[in-house]
């Protein structure tokens, strides 16, 4: 089916329904970032694949929502179709509920799959669609069960268990953890939803999700049992046996509403951003609203998971530096794009002990591709490297020890004055962010403006966040905590990871961008608290030929001296002859 026959037989249903528009988020009954495909609605329906957006269908219009990463790549995919393209956090753009107030006669209903979006999202968006003329929202409705005919099935891949060796602590304690912290909400039990939280807290690991090393399930927490809802079949014979020697029972993932029916305790704890609609409409107890207590668990990683980042970070290294030494010298050869040299290093990645799967789907932009925050190469997309300019390179490993997640701009040959501005602009704020100590408790969010000042003093900026948690073999954007400018009150602890990534992205020529996965550690303690800094957990050079060393502070000059030595130290003894001499030259201290 096209698009427009999709939109055709979409709006034969909402006719037969009485709805005037229908929305498609991009979430799915977990509330994930990266999806099943069973799940992938709103891609289907609009034909943009961003893991971000909400496209919105009227019965003679259709819309679509996403922020600054997609805005190019989603004004190509809805090229030709019925959708408009909305642009968050630009000056202008109306919401979804001020544009359905003038699409809409006054008093209309809107459909929306209250399976898909989370409790929280459907109160607001009743509220907001009520200020316009009294819109009303109906959640009971999924019409792609009779428009998408070949609708991929819902993963039946198996569970496996994650090893003490890596995960440091036991399903046994987590549990406990996590019933201490219910009790000092004075809840009796919770639902956990997110599917990297379940996964977390049992030990266990799947393939259900792209890139994603998680299962679809859900796990019900009362005071003294732990039901886990899950495909049965998933659940190997040793996986079986693992659930039931903890006291956990296995129930079929569909009978979660009715184990939400049945719950036979006072209350019960559900995370609004979390649970679902449709489930929390299901819950019979008392209702305590309060954000997941194993969100934050899993942030603060303890001493195992740490070394196993370390070790993920070293192999990872190892596998950069065969592949950087490499490239330039291909790309002069000619014959190299985009696609070829993702390629080329995820097989360098997938000769590492351990190596699972990539942790994201790899960003490798040339020059004007580099603009595009989230830049996928297709074959139809596919640009061969020429010896000149900048490579955005954004990549990423699952390792069953730790998790990846890197970014390096590399000049191919020759780059402009403006693109050694932008480039170096970019190391600043990268820098700046690695060098700050903060006291313990601080918000992303008021670090945030060290990766932007310079930026900002030349009229710059970039709409994306700076940074997010990483998980251990576990999903590579880990929250709540982050750096970004919108006001983001998770406090920064010792033993979080998050990356440290500042970008600039001019349309049309090319962008640049730095990220390292950072540590944060303990700094000093003083009459006013503890304070905390960052420590480097990449291990890669920097490029330093689009440095304008001029704009670099003596400090940001001392900073990147230190660090590539540390890059050197750490790598070289795993490296043969030829790829230690690379490396020395790569990291040889930047003289003003």
């Amino acid at each position: 089916m096209t698009i427009s026959q999709r939109l055709a037989a979409l709006r034969e249903i909402m006719s037969r329904e009485h709805l005037a528009a229908f929305i498609f988020p991009s979430t799915d009954p977990h509330q994930g970032e990266y999806i099943p495909d069973h799940w992938k609605g709103r891609e289907f329906i609009s034909g943009f694949n961003g893991s971000a957006g909400t496209a919105v269908v009227t019965m003679k219009s259709a819309a679509l929502w996403t922020d600054s990463r997609y805005f190019i790549a989603a004004e190509e995919q809805l090229k030709g179709s019925e959708f408009q393209l909305m642009k968050l956090k630009i000056e202008g753009t109306p919401t979804i509920a001020e544009w359905l107030g003038k699409e809409c006669e006054a008093g209309a209903e809107v459909g929306l799959d209250g399976t898909c979006s989370s409790a929280n999202a459907v109160k607001e968006l009743i509220a907001e669609l009520r200020h316009q003329g009294g819109i009303t929202l109906r959640t009971n409705l999924d019409p792609l069960k009779q428009i998408w005919t070949d609708r991929p099935v819902i993963p039946q891949n198996p569970v496996e268990i994650f090893p003490m060796e890596y995960a440091g602590e036991t399903t046994h304690d987590k549990l406990a953890r996590i019933r201490r912290a219910l009790r000092q909400q004075h809840a009796d039990g919770m639902l956990m939803s997110a599917l990297d939280d379940i996964a977390w807290t049992l030990n266990l690991r799947g393939t259900d999700v792209h890139c994603n090393p998680v299962f679809v399930s859900y796990l019900l927490i009362s005071s003294n049992t732990t039901t886990l809802f899950v495909n049965k079949e998933k659940l190997t014979a040793e996986v079986s046996a693992y659930l039931q020697a903890e006291g956990i029972g296995v129930d079929d993932y569909e009978n979660v509403g009715k184990g939400l029916k049945d719950y036979f305790e006072y209350n019960i704890l559900l995370d609004p951003d979390e649970v679902n609609h449709t489930l929390y409409k299901m819950v019979s107890r008392e209702i305590i609203e309060a954000e997941s207590p194993v969100k934050r668990m899993k942030t603060v990683k303890n001493e195992t998971e740490i070394a196993g980042f370390r070790r993920a970070m070293l192999k990872d290294g190892i596998a950069l530096v065969k592949f950087l030494k490499w490239l330039k010298p291909a790309v002069e050869a000619g014959g190299q794009t985009e696609i070829s040299i993702d390629q080329k290093l995820t097989a360098l990645r997938a000769e590492q002990p351990l190596y699972r799967d990539i942790s994201f789907d790899t960003i490798a932009g040339y020059q004007a591709h580099g603009a595009i925050v989230h830049y996928e190469a297709t074959p139809e997309t596919d640009i061969p490297l020429k010896p000149e300019g900048l490579l955005l390179l954004d990549s990423g490993a699952q390792y069953l020890d730790g998790t990846t997640d890197i970014t390096r701009t590399i000049a191919l040959g020759p780059v402009t004055d403006e693109q050694k501005k932008i480039y170096t602009l970019v190391l600043k704020g990268h820098i700046q962010i690695e060098l700050c100590k903060f006291p313990s408790g601080s918000s992303g969010t008021q670090i945030d403006i060290l990766a932007r000042k310079d930026m900002w003093r030349e009229g710059l900026n970039y709409l994306h966040g700076t940074g997010h948690g990483v998980g251990t073999y576990l999903n590579v954007h880990e929250g709540p905590h982050q750096f970004r400018m919108e006001w983001k009150p998770a406090p920064l602890v010792a033993g979080m990871t998050i990356t440290d990534e500042p970008g600039i992205y001019l349309p049309g020529k090319f962008g640049a961008r730095t990220e390292n996965t950072l540590l944060i550690v303990p700094y000093m303690e003083t009459e006013f608290g503890k304070f905390l800094q960052f420590e480097s957990l990449t291990l890669c050079p920097i490029d330093k030929a689009p440095i304008n060393i001029e704009m670099l502070t003596s400090e940001e000059i001392q900073w990147l001296n230190d660090y590539h030595q540390m890059v050197f130290d750490r790598l070289s003894p795993h490296l043969s002859a030829e790829e230690v001499a690379w490396l020395k030259e790569a990291t040889e201290p930047l003289k003003k």
